[in-house]
C-alpha cells in the first residue's frame, strides 16, 4: 500500500476525466475577476491533514475557485471559512479560517477528503466521474488506520462512503442508512457515522443549515473522541 503522500502525488496527477480536466483548466485559465493576480492550481486536490487522524470529514468535490485555485481541500472558499471554524472551535485546527496553502493552517487528530478531486461544473459530478474517483477515497480511508469518527457532509458523500466501504468488504447494516442533518451510526466496523448538511452557500445562505446545527455535529464528533481516550486503561 501506498503512503499518503505518494497518494497524494497520484492525485494531483489524474487527468481520467476529460470533462473535469478541461473545465478544471478553463477555470484555472480564465480566473475570476478578484483572483486574476492568482496562479490557480487547476489540478486535483489531494486531501489534507493529520495522517494519524481519528476524524475524518468528507466533502464533495473542490469548489472552483476555491480549492482549485488554491490547491487545498475547503480552503479559500466560503464553505471552508464554516468548516474550519467549526474545526478549530473543537480543536481539531490551530486556526479558524484558511485562504491559502501557505497560511500556516495544520490540523490535529483530523483529515479532509473528497469524493471527486476535481472542480466539477456546476459542483455536479457525472456518476462516471465518481466512478474513476472512487479509488482514491478508498485507498485513502484504508491508509487512514485510527479513524473512528467520519464526519460525512451531504447526502452524496454519505453514500458515496457507504460505498467506498462496502467495495472494501464490509456488511451494510439493515435497514439501509438514511442520511439526515444530525444523524448518526455506529458501524459494525467501528466508526461513528455523522451526517451533516453540507456548508454550501445554497444551505448556509437559505438557513437551511446554521452555524449552531454544524457546530453540534463536530460537538458531537469531540465528545465521541474524548470518550474514547478515556476508555484507554
Amino acid at each position: 500500500m501506498r503512503s499518503l503522500a505518494i497518494l497524494n502525488a497520484a492525485i494531483s496527477d489524474c487527468t481520467d476525466c476529460t470533462r473535469l480536466v478541461t473545465y478544471r483548466r478553463a477555470v484555472a485559465t480564465t480566473k475570476r475577476r478578484q483572483f486574476m493576480d492568482w496562479t490557480y492550481w487547476g489540478r486535483p486536490v489531494p486531501g489534507f491533514g493529520d495522517p494519524r487522524a481519528r476524524l475524518y470529514v468528507l466533502g464533495l468535490a473542490p469548489a472552483a475557485h476555491g480549492g482549485n485555485r488554491t490547491g487545498r481541500v475547503f480552503t479559500g472558499d466560503r464553505s471552508g471559512d464554516w468548516l474550519y471554524e467549526a474545526l478549530y472551535q473543537y480543536g481539531f485546527a490551530n486556526q479558524a479560517s484558511s485562504t491559502r496553502c501557505d497560511d500556516g493552517l495544520s490540523l490535529t487528530d483530523c483529515y479532509i477528503g473528497a469524493t471527486v478531486r476535481c472542480a466539477p461544473p456546476d459542483n455536479k459530478p457525472r456518476p462516471d466521474e465518481f466512478q474513476q474517483c472512487q479509488r482514491f477515497l478508498r485507498e485513502e480511508l484504508e491508509l487512514l488506520q485510527n479513524t473512528r469518527v467520519v464526519v460525512t457532509l451531504g447526502k452524496i458523500a454519505f453514500d458515496h462512503y457507504l460505498k467506498v466501504c462496502q467495495r472494501q468488504g464490509h456488511s451494510m447494516p439493515s435497514p439501509v442508512l438514511k442520511f439526515g442533518h444530525g444523524v448518526f451510526y455506529r458501524l459494525p466496523w467501528g466508526p461513528l457515522l455523522l451526517g451533516s448538511y453540507h456548508p454550501s452557500q445554497q444551505n448556509t445562505f437559505t438557513g437551511k443549515l446554521t452555524r449552531s446545527m454544524f457546530h453540534q455535529v463536530f460537538a458531537q464528533a469531540r465528545r465521541e473522541l474524548d470518550t474514547a481516550c478515556s476508555e484507554i486503561p
